[in-house]
């Protein structure tokens, strides 16, 4: 007779979830859009205040760039083309942690 030995596998396992990475949208300065545009495309596009909406113009207009909206990239993308087609000079940027 043989006996076996009972032998039992472990496996240890880990899960480990990973979340995309945001996006942020940058408007950046032109030498020919008008600021009030600038603003009003935002508070279409967006639905900002006009507070906000002067706010982000203002960055834009004295720092050459702002970071306007920041989520998933589908979406991102989907403003970005809203934003280009009112000729506003716009990019995109994954966020890094």
């Amino acid at each position: 007779m043989t006996s076996r030995a009972a032998t039992k596998e472990q496996t240890d396992t880990k899960t480990r979830t990973s979340l995309a990475k945001p996006w942020n949208i940058i408007v950046h300065d032109d030498p020919v859009t008008l600021m009030n545009y600038v603003s009003k495309a935002f508070m279409q596009v967006f639905g900002y205040s006009q507070e906000k909406a002067h706010k982000l113009m203002m960055e834009v207009h004295q720092t050459g760039r702002s970071v306007v909206w920041t989520g998933a990239r589908e979406q991102a993308e989907m403003y970005a083309q809203k934003l280009q087609a009112r000729h506003l000079l716009t990019t995109l940027e994954v966020v890094e942690s």
